[in-house]
């Protein structure tokens, strides 16, 4: 049974830095794993994600040049570094696991597995 346990979130001011970590269990396969986020009354966006056979991540446009995903060496554990935050950061994030059509657009969220959410808040 494949899981994501996150965590990290929490509530910064506008400028500040948080961290999310997501750790995944029961998966052994390559794949696609990363961030999705959803503030309400919007749709799910694609954050950032990685491929775990190694990869150049790939990052949505409103995030370029101020989060930065990573994998830890055992490529089951992806982190989510936010700098610079802003109050449009403002949402729910989720970790996603494993994309069935992972040569199509990666940042799209038809993912199989996903994460309970954990919020962030950036307060102006």
């Amino acid at each position: 049974q494949v899981q994501l346990v996150e965590s990290g979130g929490g509530s910064v001011q506008a400028g500040g830095s948080l961290r999310l970590s997501c750790a995944a269990s029961g998966y052994t396969e390559k794949n696609y794993m990363g961030w999705f986020r959803q503030a309400p009354g919007k749709a799910r966006e694609g954050v950032a994600v990685i491929y775990t056979g190694g990869s150049t991540p790939y990052y949505g446009d409103s995030v370029k040049g101020r989060f930065t995903i990573s994998l830890d060496s055992a490529k089951t554990t992806v982190y989510l570094q936010m700098n610079s935050l802003k109050p449009d950061d403002t949402a729910m994030y989720f970790c996603a696991l494993h994309k069935p059509r992972n040569w199509i657009r990666p940042l799209d969220p038809d993912y199989t597995y996903w994460g309970q959410g954990t919020q962030v808040t950036v307060s102006s």
